[in-house]
């Protein structure tokens, strides 16, 4: 599954960091992976269900929202509209 490193906007500008797993073979859609509270895109779990979506034909993007992980911004001021702007961002 090969994996490219992004970064893009956030909600309020700052860089957030994300990694596309692409499948090895044909592409058949693409899904956003949003990370639970506090957690980043490289926690075990995001990883394993995103090589299993790879591995059936499907793109992953999973990123960090502000302030978490590998993405600037202060986390402190984050709030659930915030992480929804991340979310829109990503799309």
């Amino acid at each position: 599954m090969p994996t490219e490193r992004l970064t893009f906007p956030g909600h309020s500008g700052d860089p957030l960091s994300a990694r596309l797993d692409l499948p090895d073979g044909p592409h058949l859609a693409t899904a956003l992976f949003a990370h639970c509270f506090t957690c980043s895109k490289d926690i075990p779990a995001a990883r394993r269900i995103s090589a299993r979506l790879a591995a059936m034909g499907i793109a992953v993007l999973r990123f960090d929202f502000t302030g978490l992980g590998h993405s600037q911004g202060e986390f402190a001021n984050t709030t659930f509209t915030s992480n929804v702007g991340d979310l829109r961002a990503a799309a």
